[in-house]
Order: structure tokens, then C-alpha cells, then sequence
């Protein structure tokens, strides 16, 4: 089998590597996605200076890749003039077997970026469909939705920062396309109790497509019984997508797969090249991270430590924050978002800001122990 032909087979993930198809025309009429007024994590770090002290303006982990991962990039890259198609089949029927599904029901990407680009255009329909979900929240799959002219419903979060999941329930109507649900939740770091999203995922699956975004999932107490990966299992029409790029350090590596019915990965795939995008040295480093439970336990302690560190320095500065469940935290500002933000720029430390509930907000990702005491320092000169 050629190239050409093993990339639009269905053979491998029911097709999880085509090509683009029949959507190029929605796709060359659509507006350049280039083009973004939001503030986003790839902003910041592009306008920080070249050195900084601490860049805790993106989510990622600094305490990875793991040296499993390490050592299997080096011992790939002489072999890498070959495609990884063996290694991502691999890694695909690894990650089926661990979460007890099929091939068929995965579709792998670099990193879930391309996978919620896809879902936000298949599900745009043409501009007559509208997405509903949380806000704030990760914004680039209902962003890029309504660059493909669908409407972006927002539902403001409960009083605890958590998915208001009663209230986004009411607001689907005919119209409604899909329901995006990131758990835990971006920039918030919060997430909503297991047993009702399930409950809500049970209920609404049979009226509307759910998209459950787990980037996050990896920092809970559980991850194992906090997914809801058990509504893909039950045959709901439940997508869930995951990442590499948080907890096992692969932001820059990009490999990510979404779990979903066969048929939705079939028709997703049509919007995609989907693992087409993964490097061989990217999906042999996966292949030997997945589910590395010595490496994934030590950088969860890592970054519960410095998670304290920070909790406990924006309590002696005299600031309340939100309680995470992940890797960042956010909490409420005594001034002007973006002056604050420049402020912390100017002393080498990158952070995110945004403005809810008519108040300013600052999002800290956890880094290092020297980040966080960089933050520490330029915080109580700002604060």
C-alpha cells in the first residue's frame, strides 16, 4: 500500500488518517483562522521578550517530557525519514485497549487542536448551527465554530466557577449543533461533579452531539472515574478528546486522539489529516509515555508543590483564588487585567488575564519551583 492510500484507508482508527475531502470548499470559503482578535496563550508568549523568568502564561508542563520519552526521540530520529505508521497504529490499539474500546472508535491528531478544529467545522453546519457552552472557557473549538458562522451561546459559570450544566441544558433548542464541555475547565481550573455530567451526558447525548474536552483530566485525584469516557462505552453520542500536551510534557511534541462511535469518527475524519500531522519521533516518545504511571506520579507531586507555593503567596499578598484541579490558577485581581499583566511582563514573568462577572482575573500556569518563586518576587512589587 502506498502513502497516499494508507493515509485515506480506514483500516487504521476506521480512517483516522485521511485527508481532507468533500469539505475543502466549506473550508476555502471560511475566513483565514490566522487572523484572531481574542487574546490567546500563543499572543502572550509571541509578545513576551525573548528570556523570560517564568512562562506561565501557557499550561504546560516544565517537569516533561519523561526520559523514557527522551531516549525514544533520540533512538527514532535516525529512522525517522520513515512514516510512524506502525508506531501511531500502535499507539492507537494501546490506548483502545487501555480504555477498552476499539480502533475504530479513536481518531488520533498532533495534539486535540486539529480534532477540535475538526469537530468546530463539521458542526458549524454551514452556519446555521450554534454551540453552547460554559464561559468562560477554552475558547478555540466555539471560536473557530463561529468563524465558520455558527453561533457561540454562552452560559455564565455557577457561583463556585464550575459548568453551569442545568443552565446549559435549557438553553438547547432546534438550532443547537453540539455542546462543548471542558472538564476540568479552562482558565477556571475547576470541574463539575462526576456523577451529573454523566447523568447530563446520559439525558442530552439523545438530543444533541456532546464534546467532552478532558486536556486536563490527568491533574484530578481519579482520572480513571472523573472521565467520561464510559459514555463513548454505553454508545452515547459522546465525543471526548485527549492531549499529551499537559501532564506528559508534549505541548511542543503534539499528539492528542479523540474517543467517539465509529460513525462520528468517520465523519470527523473529513476534516482532518489527522495523525497524518504526528512525527515519527513524536509517536514513538507517546508510545512509551502512555500511561507511564512513575513519571506521571512524580510531576503530579511536582506541581502540587508548587501549586502550594503559589497558593500560599497569594494569601500573604492578601488575594483569594479559585481551588484547581489542574495546573493553573486563577484568581481575582485588585486592578486592571492587562496592566497587570504588562507589569508582570516587564519583570520576566507571562501570565494570562481575563475579565468575568465584572471583575479582572489573572490565570497562573504552574512551572518550576524558581518560576514560581520569579512569580513570587515580581508579584508582591505589582500587587
Amino acid at each position: 500500500m502506498n502513502r497516499r492510500n494508507w493515509l485515506k484507508s480506514s483500516a487504521l482508527f476506521a480512517g483516522g488518517l485521511t485527508f481532507l475531502s468533500g469539505s475543502l470548499n466549506q473550508i476555502l470559503a471560511a475566513p483565514a483562522r490566522l487572523v484572531r482578535k481574542r487574546i490567546t496563550d500563543e499572543s502572550v508568549i509571541l509578545a513576551a521578550p525573548p528570556e523570560l523568568k517564568a512562562r506561565l502564561s501557557a499550561n504546560e508542563n516544565p517537569f516533561g517530557p519523561s526520559e523514557k520519552a527522551k531516549k525514544a526521540i533520540q533512538e527514532t530520529i535516525d529512522n525517522s525519514y520513515r512514516y510512524a505508521f506502525m508506531d501511531i497504529r500502535e499507539l492507537g490499539k494501546k490506548i483502545a485497549d487501555y480504555e477498552g474500546l476499539q480502533p475504530e472508535n479513536i481518531m488520533m491528531g498532533a495534539g486535540s487542536s486539529p480534532l477540535l478544529l475538526a469537530a468546530a467545522m463539521h458542526f458549524a453546519k454551514n452556519g446555521t448551527g450554534s454551540i453552547i457552552s460554559g464561559d468562560p472557557t477554552y475558547a478555540d473549538l466555539p471560536d473557530s465554530a463561529e468563524e465558520f458562522n455558527a453561533k457561540w451561546v454562552k452560559v455564565p459559570l455557577t457561583a463556585d466557577y464550575k459548568l453551569d450544566l442545568d443552565a446549559m441544558e435549557k438553553k438547547i433548542d432546534s438550532n443547537t449543533s453540539l455542546v462543548y464541555i471542558c472538564n476540568p475547565n479552562n482558565p477556571t481550573g475547576t470541574a463539575v461533579d462526576t456523577a451529573k455530567l454523566k447523568a447530563f451526558c446520559e439525558r442530552v447525548s439523545k438530543k444533541v452531539p456532546i464534546f467532552i474536552d478532558e486536556a486536563y483530566i490527568d491533574y484530578v485525584d481519579d482520572p480513571k472515574s472523573a472521565t467520561l469516557i464510559d459514555c463513548v462505552k454505553k454508545g452515547q453520542n459522546v465525543m471526548v478528546a485527549r492531549t499529551f500536551s499537559k501532564l506528559y510534557g508534549f505541548a511542543g511534541l503534539r499528539v492528542g486522539y479523540m474517543l467517539a462511535q465509529p460513525e462520528m469518527i468517520k465523519t470527523l475524519n473529513k476534516y482532518t489529516n489527522g495523525a497524518g500531522g504526528i512525527s515519527a519521533t513524536s509517536a514513538k516518545a507517546a508510545l512509551v509515555s502512555y500511561q507511564d504511571t512513575a513519571f506521571m506520579q512524580d510531576a503530579l507531586k511536582k506541581t502540587i508543590a508548587s501549586k502550594k507555593f503559589l497558593y500560599d503567596t497569594l494569601k500573604k499578598e492578601g488575594y483569594e483564588y479559585i481551588p484547581s484541579v489542574t495546573n493553573f490558577v486563577m484568581f481575582p485581581l485588585k486592578m486592571d487585567g492587562k496592566r497587570f499583566s504588562d507589569e508582570m511582563m516587564k519583570r520576566g514573568v507571562s501570565v494570562r488575564f481575563w475579565k468575568f462577572n465584572n471583575q479582572d482575573w489573572c490565570r497562573v500556569s504552574i512551572g518550576r519551583m524558581d518560576e514560581m518563586q520569579a512569580f513570587a518576587d515580581a508579584f508582591r512589587q505589582v500587587s
